[in-house]
């Protein structure tokens, strides 16, 4: 689903900025003529909504004169396209942010891991021990996250799937999750994963020693043209998608840095194969 609502939302908080400044108003001047609450326009411009209201839409529209009908249809459009629901809505308990919306609509994926293996490349009994370890103790909530993460996952398997880039710190490599087996089914997935067109996973030794990208894991995203691109950053308690070009420039080098310093995909194969023989 590379026409993600998640991504039209962006689109339209964007649009909506652009045409507000090309009006010459402030978002003060728009609140005060909409009779609207102070935050209701950040709340729009900064892309915090689920579903866009469309009268909403037409009285910014209208307040900000764009009066070219072909314009006019093209914004409204896009603000329906950015209320559909995509698969990911149905896991709304479960999934804290927007980033399943953001990989349906991914071109290329790039993600360096610190401490554990990609959610996109678990196996479920993995996934498992991870929320356990997360102090995740219900069953039925623990079946229910492994579930929309294997969901997630299938964009790997889709027509046209991203192309996805991982760089894993051999620290995750190293820790024994759940129990020797499950790390060694782990091991032989992430090797199996590996050997497709579209994915190439390198390994990040400790023997390379400080390097670009300790300061924590990130995922870059890049969309189809005109769509730009995120740096997806995880924390303990919320979501941070970070979109300046300032902050796209310094991961971008963060992630070149590290793969520079990460062994080849074919040597990092071969390094994966040996960890699962000393597991045994």
């Amino acid at each position: 689903m590379k026409n993600s609502p998640t991504v039209r939302r962006r689109q339209l908080s964007a649009e909506l900025i652009k045409l507000r400044k090309a009006a010459g108003l402030t978002a003060e001047e728009v609140v005060r003529h909409l009779a609207w609450s102070p935050g209701k326009l950040t709340y729009m411009e900064g892309n915090r909504w689920v579903r866009p209201d469309l009268a909403n839409i037409r009285a910014l529209l209208d307040l900000y004169g764009v009066t070219d009908k072909a314009m006019h249809e093209a914004v409204l459009t896009l603000a329906r396209q950015a209320r559909e629901k995509g698969w990911w809505s149905k896991y709304s308990d479960v999934f804290r942010g927007s980033l399943a919306g953001f990989e349906a609509a991914a071109i290329d994926i790039r993600a360096y891991q610190a401490l554990f293996i990609p959610g996109l490349l678990q196996v479920p009994d993995y996934m498992t021990a991870i929320f356990r370890g997360g102090r995740v103790m219900d069953e039925t909530l623990i079946a229910r996250r492994v579930e929309a993460r294997l969901a997630r996952q299938e964009i790997l398997r889709q027509d046209n799937p991203p192309n996805l880039w991982v760089i894993l710190d051999e620290a995750a490599l190293r820790k024994v999750v759940g129990s020797p087996e499950i790390m060694m089914r782990q091991l032989e997935h992430v090797i199996e994963l590996s050997a497709r067109d579209h994915i190439t996973v390198q390994v990040l030794p400790d023997a390379a020693g400080a390097h670009a990208a300790m300061e924590g894991s990130f995922m870059i995203l890049d969309f189809k043209e005109g769509d730009g691109s995120i740096v997806y950053v995880e924390t303990a308690t919320s979501d941070l998608y970070l979109e300046t070009t300032e902050e796209l420039r310094s991961y971008t080098l963060i992630f070149d840095h590290a793969r520079a310093s990460a062994l080849s995909a074919e040597v990092s194969a071969t390094y994966l194969a040996k960890l699962i023989d000393h597991l045994k």
